[in-house]
């Protein structure tokens, strides 16, 4: 039997199980294998060989594509198809179904709707090394994930070139062994890591060159999509114990060859081989190398070629973030280990990988092992950008996020062009340690290390965290300009309309067409609670409670039956509104939840949220007390100015004598600090 009917067979069977078991959410990998009488591993290998596909990825291919039928031909609800074709969490299949697809469950079937086509579907959370994780921190608007800052100036394409910018693509693999590109990609990942050491260049990431893997662009031509002003190309194979390497360092203005060299060499002299085409390349563009970084370029990661082989290995699967692959990788990273118990990169990355096992998990598993791995990594090298990665992750995964953060700026200092450490620094002042100055900071470096020239909707989520990134510090011209950039790339994008309404109310100061935009959100999903709740508290702020109280209540059940603790901040809202409609009983619940909630926020905005709970409770003196300390903080929200004055809640302290000088404080210690962060990033040339 030919390779492609095998193939055919093989997925024939395999999509006939699925739909016969297409309702049992707990039907996996290791039941689909079951079920075909083969090992898990065989199931692995035969479905990446014929779909492209891991195991998992097919069975939910399989799911979602019966779940558009449904949507289609049925009456069903989006919960009840996300149930029907085993997805126990409908959050869980609306989100799936949107990466698939391209637009959300609840669109399909409405008038004027029209089929994504393949190409427009979304992979870009996927493509990136941190997943789904930068978060857009709205205090009084609420939560929106995003992904990944961009710059305030200019457009992707046209980033300004800075003198000693370069971009190393991917190496190609000259070997007719297949099984050497691991190899191959390795001495590219060597050579891309030393470089990234030096602070004197800029380096762009390893995601943002992927895309030119087997790209038909010209030199100039990828130079000005990623705004660099050298290009480092390179083929190699490995033949027995010989290493064959042929590089290059590219002039992209002139497209001409500055400098090159074939290099033969043996297995053994590979790390030797690396650090000196680092030197080689920083000596061309006459970079300038301090003894530190150079102390750090010629430390070999291990003097065991064997563990070293492994790791290569690991690689791959470890770098797609998928739980499957992370599987695949850990055995081998395990056997380096064994070769080499001192090997502290292997170290990290098994932190690494046990982190994205537990990242979205409510039972965490992994604690232990993730910190223990760390520990090593670090023991045995301190300074290695990975070992204090995995030390922060570990944080983060505990929820010290304070003690995240110096693992980090260490990890910066000795290596200034880690875009992964980057955006994990712009997540956490987004999110978890607000500092929105910082944010904005940490956002515009990052889009000077991971241009992310992908396709149309990599940009449009680009655009969407920059969007909300200048907001939150003031800038709404410019965020305006930005969100509208993200829509042109994708009008798909689940975000962007959400973040507009509010940038536009910024600008208009219009409740009425910020309400009227986000119900037209909620209409194309009406099981967002991110947007469920945002429509209640609109009609909150314009006092009108039966409307409000008739969204808080559906949004108010399904996190109590959800279990879900999301939101906690919006609870005296919701708690003012349960009591203006005479539920004293639930709104006295909520009133606690929110006394908890301050208890525990340890954030800048403890204070404005003190104030809120304590003119609640007729302790007014005590409100402008909390306003006073909040008014010394720095770098908060824009949201504070906008929306604290509107909310019905706080209404009662604008009586005392005192309210309208505290609120002009935090008025002016905002600008103050806007003035500053853009002259401070000017002076950066961030902005």
């Amino acid at each position: 039997m030919s390779d492609n009917l095998k193939g055919q067979k093989f997925t024939r069977e395999a999509e006939a199980i699925i739909l016969e078991r297409l309702g049992d959410e707990q039907f996996g990998v290791a039941e689909l294998a079951d079920a075909m009488y083969m090992s898990r591993s065989n199931l692995l290998r035969k479905c990446k060989k014929y779909t492209q596909l891991s195991a998992s990825q097919f069975i939910r291919k399989i799911r979602l594509e019966q779940a558009m039928e449904l949507l289609k031909e049925s009456e069903l609800t989006v919960s009840e198809v996300s149930y029907r074709v085993g997805f126990g969490s409908t959050s869980y299949f609306i989100k799936c179904f949107r990466e698939q697809y391209g637009h959300p469950p609840g669109e399909v079937g409405e008038e004027g709707f029209k089929e994504i086509t393949e190409t427009d579907k979304l992979p870009f959370f996927k493509r990136y090394l941190w997943p789904l994780m930068a978060v857009v921190g709205f205090l009084l608007v609420g939560l929106v994930y995003v992904l990944m800052p961009s710059s305030p100036k200019t457009n992707i394409s046209d980033v300004p070139k800075i003198e000693k910018s370069i971009a190393v693509l991917p190496f190609k693999n000259e070997s007719s062994d297949s099984t050497n590109l691991y190899f191959v990609n390795g001495l590219m990942e060597a050579s891309l890591g030393n470089l990234q050491k030096i602070k004197d260049l800029r380096v762009i990431s390893r995601t943002s060159v992927e895309k030119y893997r087997n790209s038909d662009k010209n030199i100039q031509e990828i130079a000005s999509d990623l705004g660099v002003n050298y290009i480092v190309e390179g083929s190699g194979q490995k033949v027995g114990d010989q290493v064959l390497l042929n590089i290059q360092l590219i002039d992209a203005v002139t497209d001409s060859r500055i400098w090159g060299q074939q290099y033969t060499h043996e297995v053994v002299d590979i790390f030797a081989l690396q650090n000196e085409v680092a030197k080689k390349i920083a000596s061309a563009v006459e970079a300038n190398v301090t003894p530190s970084e150079l102390e750090q370029i010629d430390k070999k990661p291990t003097d065991n070629l064997v563990a070293y082989d492994y790791y290569l290995k690991a690689q791959e699967p470890f770098l797609q973030r998928t739980e499957e692959g992370l599987l695949e990788a850990i055995p081998l990273f395990e056997k380096a280990l064994e070769e080499d118990p001192e090997f502290a990169l292997v170290y990290a990355d098994l932190a690494i990988a046990y982190y994205y096992l537990d990242l979205y998990k409510k039972e965490k598993r992994y604690t232990e092992k993730i910190n223990n791995y760390a520990d090593n990594a670090l023991l045995y090298d301190s300074k290695l950008t990975e070992s204090l990665i995995a030390k922060s992750l570990y944080y983060q995964h505990t929820g010290d996020y304070r003690l995240a953060l110096p693992h980090l700026l260490k990890a910066l200092e000795y290596n200034p062009n880690s875009s992964a450490v980057v955006q994990m620094l712009a997540l956490l002042y987004s999110n978890f340690v607000p500092n929105t100055g910082k944010y904005l900071e940490y956002a515009l470096k990052g889009v000077q290390l991971d241009i992310a020239a992908n396709d149309s909707v990599g940009k449009s989520y680009i655009y969407l965290n920059l969007g909300n990134a200048l907001i939150q510090s003031g800038f709404t011209d410019e965020a305006l300009n930005y969100i509208n950039r993200s829509l042109d790339f994708n009008l798909q994008n689940y975000y962007a309309p959400y973040v507009k309404a509010y940038i536009l109310y910024a600008k208009n100061k219009d409740l009425q067409q910020t309400l009227t935009l986000i119900k037209k959100e909620l209409r194309k999903d009406t099981t967002r609670l991110d947007i469920l709740q945002e429509t209640a508290k609109l009609h909150y702020f314009k006092k009108e409670y039966d409307s409000a109280y008739h969204y808080y209540k559906q949004f108010n059940d399904i996190r109590k039956s959800k279990g879900l603790e999301i939101y906690p901040q919006e609870d005296i809202k919701i708690g003012f509104v349960f009591e203006k409609m005479g539920f004293d009983e639930e709104a006295s619940r909520l009133f606690t939840s929110y006394a908890d909630y301050c208890e525990k926020d340890q954030s800048i905005y403890k204070p404005a949220s003190m104030a809120v709970m304590y003119t609640h409770q007729g302790q007014y003196d005590l409100a402008i007390d909390q306003l006073k300390e909040f008014s010394a903080k720095n770098h908060f929200q824009y949201w504070i100015l906008l929306f604290m004055e509107l909310d019905p809640a706080i209404a009662p302290l604008k009586k005392h004598p005192e309210f309208e000088q505290v609120m002009k404080k935090i008025e002016d210690r905002f600008w103050e600090n806007h003035d500053i962060l853009k002259e401070t990033l000017e002076e950066k040339a961030l902005l």
